[in-house]
């Protein structure tokens, strides 16, 4: 299971329920308890818990992510294995994750899980990182960003790129039936006036420790320690120029994820 840090999942689902109409699927008004897989800092947990009258219980193996999540209102968050869940059979009518699916290396082993605790609904928000789109007034960082991202998805061990598809095959693979997915899209833009986050991400880019943090996974497919040297200095020089056109406030960035909601009956 891959792991995170609180400030990043705060970071990339920034924004991303500000238009809850991706959840219309899971038919939240007629739910009494609703139960989310790997809620890691629980935002999800707390949408639900807001769009709905259901008890929420929000379940995470990271001790130090439940610890953010117990700050939701409205939200019982207890630690739990995603492929062994704390619950009896049937103990919720709606089991949902978000995110989880494309960090798991069998994706239909956690899902086969949430059949079992539900007694009603299943779903799934998955995204597909392959197609992740940037644009930026900074020439070279939309090219810069794709270099980097194919990099990773060579290297990295589980299927990031699940979306609506993959997560469909381990629906069928767990025995759900009734599946249905809908894509929507998740955009998180940078402007003047600039986040303190935003500010500290300009830096992290200038100095290289972005990519730094997914050596690792960048050098454990095609990519050469040599690609990586040559990968780094182009970014920091990138990153340079984001600094710069920070101070002009003239900066200015768009990054599009599109994610897949699935849902299927038990």
């Amino acid at each position: 299971m891959r792991q995170f840090s609180a400030d990043y999942l705060k970071n990339t689902r920034r924004g991303m329920w500000d238009d809850r109409s991706a959840l219309a699927d899971l038919d939240l008004g007629g739910r009494e308890r609703v139960l989310d897989v790997g809620c890691g800092t629980g935002e999800l947990s707390g949408v639900l818990a807001a769009e709905s009258s259901a008890e929420v219980v929000g379940c995470d193996a990271d001790p130090s992510l439940l610890a953010v999540a117990r700050e939701q209102a409205d939200v019982e968050a207890v630690a739990g294995d995603a492929l062994r869940l704390p619950f009896r059979e049937n103990s919720f009518d709606l089991v949902v994750c978000q995110a989880l699916l494309i960090n798991l290396p069998e994706p239909a082993l956690a899902v086969r899980e949430f059949r079992r605790v539900s007694s009603d609904l299943v779903a799934a928000v998955e995204p597909d990182n392959a197609a992740v789109s940037v644009e930026s007034t900074v020439d070279a960082e939309s090219a810069l960003a794709a270099r980097a991202r194919r990099a990773y998805l060579d290297g990295v061990e589980t299927d990031v790129t699940l979306g609506g598809a993959g997560t469909r095959e381990a629906f069928e693979d767990a025995g759900l039936a009734d599946i249905s997915t809908r894509r929507h899209v998740h955009a998180r833009t940078v402007e003047p006036p600039y986040a303190e986050r935003d500010l500290r991400a300009a830096r992290r880019k200038a100095s290289g420790e972005g990519l730094a943090d997914d050596r690792a996974t960048l050098l454990a497919g095609d990519l050469s320690a040599e690609g990586y040297d040559d990968l780094r200095t182009d970014w920091r020089e990138m990153g340079r120029e984001v600094v710069e056109q920070m101070r002009a406030e003239s900066y200015r960035r768009a990054e599009v994820v599109p994610f897949y909601v699935t849902v299927g009956s038990v």
